[in-house]
């Protein structure tokens, strides 16, 4: 009965799970010359093999990928995009059992409406976690002579995408198996002033990122040996301008993606992305606490014992607070609105206005007499 195997990248280079990295690039340059089409005119099983050698590489040559491949095999893309890294701990290993799936089909029935039809139901399942280490084999019945092949092979196709020409469908979850391998992701550090965090900031970067070789096309051979222009790695650093245009109100840690500007694909697949990661000055002046602000506002002594007006700055300039008589050092004034932007959602934070009383270290003579009279008057008092 026909079954179906996923995808072994180790499998394809002719590698145990634990191979070195250098053992990984010494068996794909051995296929590759192998296999590769100059050296294979008119072969298209060749062709195929050098195809699927390039996909493998692109994945266990990566460290990143290689780590989410070996713990989700050939779904590591849809778990990274659900956020997964890899380093998720692993539970108990799960057996699968095709009776599983008779809730699959009653829901899949129920949707339907009318005779059975040739349309899919397209559904969205999340990622799971506890899937570890599984291996699948389905088996289908053979197709009757209107064509259909029974609901196991439906529930197939509609897993696995339709084959021998019975349509394009994707899988429940919204990708089509066995596609290119995406391009490299790219990270830029980028430092900004608190200012431009709170304005928002644009920033021009020359970024060198990998492209394929134009000489071999990625891989790695030129004329049946090493490219000399790559020097066999398949790929060369080259150099792109780009602009980013930087939100109000990130912070430290932000992360801004610029879609389709990272590396370029081994495998004719989407360029990667790249990542611009922020970190945000400290300010002299003020001191960031989410969305709000903190800063300190200093008053002499006696604006705070009769009350009156003082100026605070704020990153939009300075507003003028009023201070109430008997007002004592370490009061917080908040000045709402006057805080950082806030990155998901409208509004800004707070300012919140420490107050400090500046003493003179170095009173005029008579601001020192004046002194002295309140200090005798306090005694006076004190004495009553």
């Amino acid at each position: 009965m026909p079954s179906v195997q996923f995808k072994d990248y180790y499998k394809t280079l002719g590698l145990e799970r634990s191979a070195a990295e250098g053992e990984i690039r010494t068996a794909y340059r051995k296929l590759a010359r192998q296999y590769h089409p100059d050296l294979n005119p008119n072969d298209t099983s060749a062709e195929d093999r050098f195809k699927e050698i390039n996909e493998a590489y692109e994945v266990l040559s990566d460290a990143g990928k290689r780590k989410m491949y070996d713990r989700y095999g050939d779904e590591w893309q849809r778990y990274r995009d659900a956020g997964y890294t890899g380093d998720e701990p692993r539970q108990s290993r799960t057996t699968v059992d095709p009776n599983d799936f008779g809730e699959w089909f009653a829901r899949r029935n129920a949707s339907r409406q009318g005779p059975a039809t040739n349309g899919r139901t397209r559904t969205s399942t999340p990622p799971r976690a506890d899937r570890t280490e599984e291996s699948f084999s389905w088996e289908w019945n053979q197709p009757t002579e209107t064509g259909s092949s029974g609901r196991f092979s439906d529930f197939f196709e509609t897993l696995f995408g339709n084959i021998a020409g019975r349509g394009t469908e994707p899988n429940p979850f919204g990708e089509v198996r066995g596609g290119p391998a995406r391009g490299e992701d790219v990270e830029i550090s980028v430092e900004i002033s608190l200012a431009e965090a709170y304005r928002g900031a644009a920033r021009r970067f020359e970024v060198k990122r990998p492209e394929l070789c134009t000489t071999c096309h990625g891989t790695g051979i030129a004329r049946g040996a090493t490219c000399p222009t790559c020097d066999g790695d398949g790929r060369i650093l080259k150099a792109k301008a780009i602009e980013v245009k930087i939100p109000a109100g990130v912070t430290t840690g932000s992360r801004i993606r610029i879609a389709g500007q990272g590396g370029v694909s081994a495998s004719n697949g989407e360029p990667g992305d790249a990542f611009l990661k922020v970190t945000v000055r400290p300010d002299p002046q003020f001191e960031r606490d989410g969305d709000n602000l903190r800063t300190e506002m200093s008053i002499p002594p006696y604006v705070a014992v009769l009350g009156g007006e003082a100026q605070v700055k704020t990153l939009d300039g300075s507003v003028v607070l009023t201070i109430p008589a008997g007002s004592s050092a370490g009061k917080t004034f908040r000045l709402r609105g006057k805080g950082m932007p806030k990155l998901r959602g409208e509004g800004r934070g707070d300012l919140l206005a420490r107050l400090a009383i500046n003493v003179p270290t170095k009173p005029s003579d008579r601001e020192r007499r004046l002194y002295e009279q309140l200090r005798d008057l306090d005694s006076a008092e004190s004495g009553k």
